[in-house]
């Protein structure tokens, strides 16, 4: 029983790290084109949910959906209500992923594979690479579902687990809170229904017991946005609480319809494991037609629900810890953890700027303002901090680590300097002089402005877990980024060479700000160049040029 135990649990494994694969492949691909496609097909409900519905089918995560819809709220480019939208279109996105998962295709398994592997191994662009990690992780999500249900399987005979689903047949509440516990667990609606899936197909559970624990699933699918943007801004959290409030209510009543005997699970299909998915997509489905005509109410709902206060700000609390100097590889991590600090705190100033050049607003240039100083005071006490612990010797093998920090905090500080005082001073002067850019100018800016803020998320993601692939993409992005901004000051001047009176009026701060936010990239990849450097994917000479220069092309 442990062994059989064993290779379930490998198996869930599998399907998560495969749904994983896909979705990484997918957002080292084509990210910025689709949190594109999803801001600009966001001017209606009906073309955002479609947009929302087909990025999570890609990205196999309504979440990673969330997160960007959440994102674009925060800055201003979308209202709470559209992010709702894009959000609700990725609910049903992701449950008609799980049918597509489930399609009878386990012949094309081997065939996947090769062509998978093949492509990631031989191909020279990095787009390239990335569409084999996704064929590779197609063609092991299908290999772990058959696992599940082999695995699975042995367990219909155990009398235990034989009278554990006897009593889930009886309380389906039960199994429903099950359901939500395993799907926050996997921080994965798809994957868990999928789970549930394979478990009904192979007779571990009745049809009624693989309904509650999929609905369940989607009231814990809604549960894990909400909790991982309540830290955010107020917009991000209205978004979360709209779609807790919708898809949690939508759960909620078909429990009840569920446990009432009103539903009937034979009219989905005669395998359990088919009723299961196809009932997670009229869950979805259902809550589609009902709440986007909606959206704005439940988000008004939200807004009244969330008491109003002042926008947090960086904890006051600083990670480096005076005791740890007498240690330095604990020193170093604690400096380290404050970098991390600095890199949110700078993320949490860029991703709002954008909006001042929209329409001034004195709160948003305040809070920039005091995370500004926070930056500052981070900055200076990182330097004072490497600074004693140099002073009281460390090994020669961690020498080069205390400059690299140093160097890290150096590039962070002088990023929010170019957001906090340059970005937020162009800002001004547009508004003091009551001009606008062209609506072509303005969707070019906040096209680079969001390539900026997606790679400042990836500087997080290098920070916080030093991963080699996440620091070569941040260096190649840097590259990438300045080929943009060349594109792009192009495309201005040929509009000024057709006389358009707003490019005209605005060359100068359109240019300005094309340059400053290069450089805000440029700043931020700098915290992947010591990973870089340190796995030989980065020349030294080039890393010097950057440190001597301290370019922030």
């Amino acid at each position: 029983m442990i062994v059989l135990a064993a290779h379930l649990a490998a198996a869930v494994a599998l399907l998560l790290w495969s749904v994983r694969l896909i979705r990484t492949g997918v957002e080292r691909a084509f990210l910025p084109g689709l949190k594109r496609h999803m801001k600009d097909r966001a001017d209606n409900r009906l073309t955002a949910a479609a947009s929302g519905s087909i990025a999570a089918m890609l990205m196999q995560s309504s979440t990673a959906v969330a997160l960007i819809g959440a994102g674009f709220a925060v800055s201003g480019m979308l209202a709470p209500h559209a992010a709702l939208a894009l959000l609700l279109g990725a609910d049903l996105g992701s449950a008609m992923m799980t049918q597509v998962l489930l399609l009878p295709v386990q012949a094309l398994i081997p065939f996947a594979l090769v062509f998978g592997v093949a492509i990631f191994l031989k191909a020279r662009s990095r787009k390239s690479k990335q569409v084999g990690r996704m064929v590779i992780g197609f063609a092991l999500v299908l290999i772990s579902l058959g696992m599940i249900r082999d695995a699975a399987a042995p367990f219909g005979g155990n009398p235990v687990v034989q009278n554990i689903a006897a009593y889930f047949q009886g309380d389906l509440v039960s199994a429903f809170a099950i359901g939500a516990l395993i799907s926050w667990a996997m921080h994965s609606s798809l994957a868990a229904v999928l789970t549930f899936a394979a478990f009904a197909a192979a007779g571990l559970t009745a049809a009624p017991v693989a309904a509650a624990l999929v609905i369940g699933a989607n009231f814990g699918g809604g549960l894990i946005p909400f909790a991982l943007l309540w830290s955010s801004e107020r917009p991000a959290r209205l978004v979360a609480i709209g779609n807790l409030v919708a898809r949690g209510g939508m759960a909620l009543l078909f429990l009840a319809l569920l446990v009432g005997g009103i539903v009937d699970l034979a009219i989905l299909g005669s395998d359990p494991g088919q009723q299961a998915v196809r009932l997670h997509i009229v869950v979805n489905a259902t809550l589609l037609a009902l709440a986007l005509p909606l959206s704005g109410r439940i988000v008004r709902i939200a807004d009244a629900a969330l008491p109003s206060h002042a926008e947090r700000t960086v904890a006051t609390v600083s990670a480096l810890a005076p005791d740890a100097l007498d240690h330095a590889p604990l020193a170093l991590a604690c400096a380290q953890r404050e970098l991390l600090r600095m890199a949110e705190t700078v993320q949490a100033i860029l991703v709002p700027v954008m909006k001042l050049f929209r329409g001034w607003d004195p709160d948003i240039v305040r809070v920039i303002e005091i995370r500004e100083n926070d930056i500052d005071r981070m900055h200076f006490e990182t330097k004072i901090y490497i600074s004693r612990l140099r002073e009281n010797g460390i090994p020669p093998g961690l020498d080069k680590k205390t400059l690299e920090i140093a160097a890290v905090a150096n590039s962070l500080e002088e990023a929010g300097d170019r957001i906090a005082v340059d970005l937020v001073a162009l800002a001004k002067k547009m508004q003091d002089k009551a001009i606008r850019f062209s609506d072509q100018g303005i969707s070019d800016l906040d096209h680079f402005h969001d390539q900026v803020v997606t790679n400042g998320q990836l500087a997080l993601r290098v920070l916080t877990t030093g991963d080699a692939e996440a620091a070569r993409q941040l260096v190649a992005e840097k590259d990438r980024i300045r080929l943009e901004e060349q594109k792009l000051q192009e495309r201005h001047l040929r509009r000024l060479q057709q006389g358009a009176a707003a490019s005209l009026e605005t060359t100068n701060i359109h240019q300005d700000t094309l340059r400053l936010l290069k450089q805000v990239n440029a700043a931020l990849s700098y915290v992947a160049y010591p990973i870089a450097e340190e796995t030989g994917d980065l020349l030294g000479s080039r890393l010097a040029s950057f440190r001597s220069s301290g370019d922030a092309a």
